[in-house]
């Protein structure tokens, strides 16, 4: 497909913009801390205003009071298009000042780089979007086709209070969406040489899991055959140490055929004696784009038994975060059945689908040819996320969703590891050339 070049619509104003609302919107405390303590109603609020200000009309929709999500409709010039959502989420996941080298919501500009919690994850993305469309305001630009803007809460817990509410009772704001975009894709990953930015056609499904060991109380110095404590520290020995099948699903091999054409390396998919580890050690440090992502897996995280020492317990209880691969759920549901065993009993606490969407598709073409205009020394790969997003909630409006929110980013500059890390920043520079791609692919989509 050939590149499709458009008036930019980036000014001056617009990359001011897109690092002061970056800045501005970290400044905003929206930690969610789960079980419904956040507030995102003032950065709904701060997102509507800029938004009403481009002469858009946008709604805040709350589920429980101070849980603020914002939506808002650009209309299209071809009524007839499928329209597009573009969405980001306001919350942010805690952070320890006293770990930081500047305080997480600051937003302190230092140095060309923006500082603070949310700098990557997602605020951003939020910020890029504002600006897109403040610019296309001043400049009488309208996509082709509509779209919706969605600035969400609670993803970073369980979306009840977010994507899940305005996808179960506020459908209609989403109506006409085939196709939506959000975060983690199109950003710079240095490896083997190469300048990449893997662009997300994928996540694997949320599977939070919580165990329960009964078994017989009684006193620590006798002999107990029926330990709750035993019985679910086996359980979770046997989850730690499961190996996983191998299950490639069609984006994840797509992005290995990707990977091993740059570099050079045969695949041998169709094989008799295929070796995935073996071809993943021949895909050197680009093997961390996907080798979290040819399983599925299950990480025993937290344990909780007993109340005094020479006291056994009558239950434990353990939390098991476990994620499955598109097609990956009934192998999952077995192998935890046969895991935990007779004397251990486990449920989903929280549960979400696994996504997949073409990575052969025009809108992936487009998405590709945004990127490679800015960046023409890059490689863009497909890949799946090894977690999840509000693309999950949004599918059931039958929204494929894609992972793309671009950072031109430089060497050494960890993108991955500052997700829910210490010293979360996002060099201004990177927000320059996000804003220029995504004005790009907006008015080519």
């Amino acid at each position: 497909m050939a590149e499709q070049h458009v008036s930019g619509a980036i000014d001056d104003i617009a990359l001011d913009e897109v690092t002061t609302f970056t800045s501005e919107l970290i400044r905003i405390d929206t930690t969610n801390r789960g079980g419904g303590d956040c507030q995102e109603r003032p950065a709904a609020e701060y997102a509507a205003e800029r938004l009403a200000a481009a002469g858009l009309d946008p709604v805040i929709l709350e589920r429980a009071k101070g849980r603020g999500n914002v939506v808002a409709r650009i209309a299209g010039t071809d009524p007839s298009a499928d329209a597009l959502l573009v969405h980001g989420h306001l919350d942010v996941v805690p952070a320890e000042p006293a770990d930081w080298t500047v305080h997480p919501f600051s937003g302190e500009v230092r140095d060309g780089v923006v500082w603070g919690r949310g700098a990557v994850d997602m605020k951003y993305m939020d910020a890029m979007v504002l600006s897109v469309v403040r610019a296309w305001a001043r400049h009488g630009i309208r996509p082709r086709r509509d779209i919706v803007v969605a600035f969400t809460a609670d993803e970073e817990a369980s979306a009840e209070d977010g994507s899940g509410f305005l996808a179960d009772q506020h459908a209609d704001l989403f109506e006409g969406c085939t196709e939506g975009i959000s975060e983690s894709g199109a950003y710079t990953y240095h490896a083997g040489g190469m300048e990449l930015y893997p662009i997300a056609a994928g996540e694997r499904g949320t599977a939070w899991l919580k165990l329960t060991a009964h078994g017989r109380a009684g006193h620590g110095s006798k002999v107990n055959r029926e330990n709750a404590v035993s019985r679910l520290a086996a359980a979770v020995a046997r989850i730690g140490e499961h190996e996983w099948p191998l299950r490639i699903t069609p984006t994840v091999r797509a992005a290995i055929e990707e990977l091993a054409a740059l570099q050079d390396v045969e695949t041998g998919f169709d094989k008799p004696d295929f070796d995935i580890d073996a071809l993943l050690g021949r895909l050197g440090d680009t093997r961390s784009l996907v080798e979290a992502t040819v399983r599925n897996s299950a990480n025993p995280t937290m344990l909780g038994a007993g109340y005094k020492v020479n006291v056994i317990p009558g239950h434990a209880t353990a939390m098991v975060d476990g994620r499955m691969v598109p097609g990956g759920d009934d192998e999952f549901i077995a192998t935890m059945d046969r895991l935990t065993g007779p004397d251990v009993d486990w449920e989903f606490d929280h549960r979400e689908v696994a996504l997949q969407a073409p990575v052969d598709s025009p809108t992936f073409a487009k998405l590709r040819a945004a990127v490679e205009r800015f960046a023409p020394e890059g490689r863009t790969v497909p890949f799946c996320m090894t977690g999840g997003t509000d693309a999950k909630q949004f599918s059931r409006l039958g929204i494929t969703g894609y992972g793309f929110a671009p950072l031109k980013l430089p060497k050494g500059f960890d993108y991955q590891a500052l997700f829910h890390g210490v010293d979360e920043r996002v060099p201004v520079s990177a927000l320059h050339f996000g804003a220029r791609v995504l004005d790009q692919y907006l008015q080519t989509a």
